[in-house]
């Protein structure tokens, strides 16, 4: 099934409601609530807003996934990737190169040779044709680049006795309301929030991960006599 039929099928079916005549009361048509669809991991399969399909509902609703966690509808796991890559910061991309490089002391010999002639003609043309060169290389120097890391990243799990739940957040005055109700047979969950509230002073709930930074103890540990 195609993600847009799947999305079409989503949202005629919110608009059905089990009343006498059919009509709901509040349907997401409705421009004070948001609906989504989240998965038991808590990404988005369907919003309004189609750029936040795929992403985590925490991104889009920090406070509403916040409180969720507090009131146990979801819980967090720390997961580990061992074989990461993080950014590195780089003090220089060419001096290994410049000792490697057998034709570097020559072509560097030449250069300093041409400048001594060309210096007396054309002064001002040789001093600019050799700043252009340094600030090259100053950009060259300092750029980063990718190093295998150790890395930990939040992944989150909805709670399976837990079926429906409603709450509030406090938002500086005004209360956010949702309601979070699990899709029968399905590991779906429809979200329905608020959104009269500015709740921008919780930040958003992300999975970005996380570099492990290791801490070598051994020297300390060996002038303390712990090590022999």
């Amino acid at each position: 099934m195609k993600l847009e039929f799947f999305q079409k099928k989503f949202w005629t079916a919110s608009r059905q409601c089990a009343a006498l005549d059919g009509k709901c009361s509040i349907s997401c048509d409705d421009e004070n609530i948001n609906c989504y669809l989240i998965d038991n991991n808590g990404f988005v399969l369907v919003a309004e807003d189609y750029t936040l399909t795929g992403k985590f509902f925490g991104e889009a609703e920090g406070a509403v996934m916040s409180k969720l966690l507090q009131m146990g509808s979801f819980k967090r796991v720390t997961l580990y990737d061992y074989q990461a890559l993080c950014w590195a910061f780089s003090e220089s991309s060419d001096s290994g190169h410049t000792l490697l490089d057998p034709y570097f002391a020559f072509f560097s010999a030449v250069k300093w040779i041409l400048t001594e002639l060309v210096i007396f003609l054309v002064e001002f043309n040789v001093y600019s044709w050799w700043h252009s060169d340094l600030t090259a290389k100053a950009q060259r120097i300092g750029r980063s680049m990718q190093v295998p890391c150790d890395t930990e990243y939040p992944a989150f799990i909805s709670e399976r006795t837990i079926k429906e739940n409603t709450g509030n957040v406090d938002c500086g005055g005004c209360i956010k309301s949702f309601v979070i109700q699990q899709i029968p047979s399905s590991n779906l969950f429809m979200v329905v929030v608020d959104n009269k509230c500015d709740c921008s002073m919780f930040e958003p709930i992300t999975m970005d991960p996380i570099e492990i930074m290791y801490i070598l103890y051994w020297q300390k540990t060996r002038e303390l006599g712990v090590i022999e």
